[in-house]
């Protein structure tokens, strides 16, 4: 239960493993499958207060984790964390418990959920595990796009930021080909076998509670699949296709809230390298098999073969 004291809330979190629900407008209760313990929580003068996320999105990393939660942002009940926070993945920061993580969330009123994203946590071995004993019935979204796209996506970002840094990177081929064969040792490579990392989540997790956001077509059209994520949360539908307009000079969506106009940073949407038919066909003889698996655990395909 929640118990108001001198101005100060306390969240006493018990071993039930259920999203939090408002009792009255001063308390709130959050539920969790690990041993009971206790949050304090300091009201804003305004009388909203930050909330443990009610949904987190997990990743991908380059797979569209920025555009997904700005869409989301467009929902008046939708509170969310501006940063990222890499709470259950960095060993430092999961030290300072959840009193800190709690600190970190937005202010919010009691008919909103509270949303995190941090893209490392879908490739993060101890991540599930660490939500969990959270809360169990936690909702989770994950994006993620073609994996060559991605694998190309994460060479770019990181070809650029070395840019910035007036630093020389490696041409993409010269990282992506060893000796004539395709370099799975290359980090970016690993991050796309997707195979991998959902079958760690699905060991915590039941399929029901994890909703897979398609990437690609989120570019492409991204209001039929908002939809699909306002349906996961619950959520009523606010969000529409007004929301939503095509920047020509930008080459992809942006968003239009309450008549103000805004899209994301320019580092989005960047030109992807041109790659050898070589260099193509190695990558999807390679990730053919694990796609394959991966359409098999979660039970639907994607046009990634």
């Amino acid at each position: 239960m929640a118990l108001l004291l001198f101005g100060v809330c306390f969240f006493f979190i018990q071993p039930q493993g259920v999203p939090s629900r408002p009792t009255s407008d001063k308390t709130r209760i959050f539920t969790s499958p690990s041993p009971v313990y206790e949050l304090k929580n300091i009201p804003h003068p305004d009388g909203t207060y930050q909330h443990l996320p009610h949904a987190i999105i997990i990743g991908v990393r380059k797979g569209g984790t920025r555009a997904l939660l700005e869409m989301l942002s467009l929902h008046s009940n939708i509170a969310v964390a501006e940063s990222e926070i890499h709470f259950f993945d960095w060993e430092n920061q999961y030290g300072k418990g959840l009193q800190w993580y709690l600190s970190q969330m937005p202010f919010s009123y009691s008919q909103q959920l509270t949303v995190e994203k941090t893209p490392a946590y879908f490739t993060s071995t101890q991540v599930p595990e660490r939500i969990y004993n959270m809360n169990s019935t936690i909702k989770i979204l994950l994006i993620l796009r073609d994996p060559i796209e991605r694998v190309l996506s994460d060479y770019t970002q990181v070809y650029y930021n070395h840019l910035q840094k007036n630093k020389t990177y490696p041409p993409v081929e010269s990282l992506l080909l060893r000796n004539g064969e395709l370099n799975t040792d290359y980090k970016a490579i690993n991050r796309s076998l997707y195979y991998s990392y959902m079958e760690n989540w699905l060991k915590y997790f039941p399929l029901g509670n994890i909703h897979i956001v398609d990437g690609d077509y989120l570019i492409k059209d991204p209001f039929p699949e908002m939809q699909k994520v306002e349906r996961f949360l619950n959520l009523s539908p606010q969000i529409n296709a007004s929301n939503f307009y095509f920047n020509k000079t930008k080459g992809f969506y942006c968003l239009r809230d309450g008549g103000r106009e805004r899209c994301l940073h320019e580092s989005k949407g960047r030109a992807h390298p041109h790659i050898s038919s070589f260099l193509l066909g190695k990558l999807r003889d390679y990730f053919f098999e694990p796609n394959r698996k991966f359409f098999e655990l979660v039970g639907r395909t994607f046009n990634w073969l």
